[in-house]
């Protein structure tokens, strides 16, 4: 028996390792763990977190450039070790997001004996990381001391900064952040349209947020939607103008001073929508409500959003709508076309609270 034979079915402490990471962009700290975890498992889960979502500063890569950015970084022979997978975000229910992680590992580590695998959770010792590794208390947990001085949000800043900026941090400082093939691939995005889109929202929140600058706190914003249902169709806008141009979102906006939740909420749908839907049937159709509160959840900083959710009667002939000149362009669009990557910010995890749609999109 060779060498390789042996280690095969001895040397590994661990039958699968698995470690999860959103990797936007995947830098020498996430590679380190997962050369960690090929030293001590005979194989390796890379579960690529934010997958299906839209283009965003906070999410620019998808996951297809993301798993080809992993798997620069290693040779033929641990890359035959290693399973990446995308994983949905499930922002508004932790036990949908660990039931989906418990079925993608179960799947991948099917045993071929009776034999139950050794599967363990690895991550870095602090961050989110170790957030996870406290959420599977089944599998054993290894924590990797975290490489000092890299971030992923600062690495995303420093790209999105300008384009001067940008090229002078890759050809110096990104090397000691990026593996060396991470460095070529970032480079070949930045000089796409995907990114000249990205540096435009970039430059508008700068503006933004240079219009609070002067605020006494930070400032934190609170915004409406209507999650308006009927005959298996959704009513979505699509956005005509930077931030998320050309995605689908909820209808919505901001409260006026004076004006109560819900009476905000009906008076969008009534102005810039002009839903042919009377407002008492709109509020007898309400089945529900709930705040969404999620941090990163939206470009523009600290806003909270209450999301009110109409199911209207089943009819042949879906409400007419009529939206205001230069506004955003609305439509019905049905349940089984919707997309998360299609979506603006967390649109599609509100939507999937009320309406209980798969966390895993294989079920869809």
């Amino acid at each position: 028996m060779n060498s390789d034979a042996v280690k095969s079915t001895t040397a590994y402490d661990f039958d699968c390792l698995v470690f999860i990471g959103r990797f936007q962009p995947p830098h020498l700290g996430h590679l380190a763990i997962i050369r960690e975890a090929l030293k001590q498992a005979r194989q390796v889960i890379v579960l690529v977190g934010s997958a299906w979502q839209a283009r965003s500063l906070r999410n620019p890569w998808t996951f297809d450039e993301r798993q080809a950015m992993i798997r620069s970084g290693f040779d033929d022979q641990d890359n035959q070790r290693l399973e990446i997978t995308p994983l949905l975000d499930a922002l508004y229910n932790d036990d949908v997001w660990v039931r989906d992680v418990q079925r993608k590992v179960r799947d991948l580590t099917s045993p071929a004996n009776a034999r139950l695998p050794r599967i363990g959770l690895i991550g870095a010792s602090r961050g989110q990381s170790s957030y996870y590794l406290s959420l599977f208390p089944q599998w054993e947990s290894i924590s990797v001391p975290l490489v000092e001085g890299i971030s992923a949000s600062q690495i995303r800043e420093r790209l999105f900064r300008s384009p001067g900026s940008t090229d002078d941090y890759l050809s110096t400082g990104a090397y000691h952040d990026l593996p060396p093939e991470v460095v070529k691939s970032v480079d070949r995005f930045c000089k796409g349209i995907a990114y000249h889109g990205l540096l435009e929202e970039q430059q508008l929140l700068d503006q933004y947020k240079q219009a609070w600058a002067q605020a006494p706190y930070p400032p934190i914003f609170v915004t409406v939607n209507a999650v308006v249902v009927q005959s298996g169709h959704i009513l979505l806008v699509k956005r005509m103008a930077a931030p998320g141009k050309g995605l689908l979102a909820l209808p919505g906006g901001f409260i006026n001073p004076h004006e109560r939740l819900l009476d905000a909420c009906l008076r969008e749908l009534r102005e810039r929508l002009r839903l042919k839907v009377p407002e008492p049937v709109l509020k007898g159709s309400l089945r529900g409500q709930r705040l969404f509160d999620e941090p990163h959840r939206s470009w523009r900083g600290r806003t909270l959003a209450e999301a009110f959710y109409f199911a209207l009667r089943p009819d042949q002939q879906l409400p007419r709508l009529k939206p205001v000149k230069g506004g955003d362009h609305a439509r019905w669009v049905a349940l089984a076309d919707l997309e998360p990557e299609s979506l603006f910010e967390d649109h599609f995890f509100i939507i999937q609270n009320f309406l209980g749609l798969p966390a895993d999109l294989g079920t869809f």
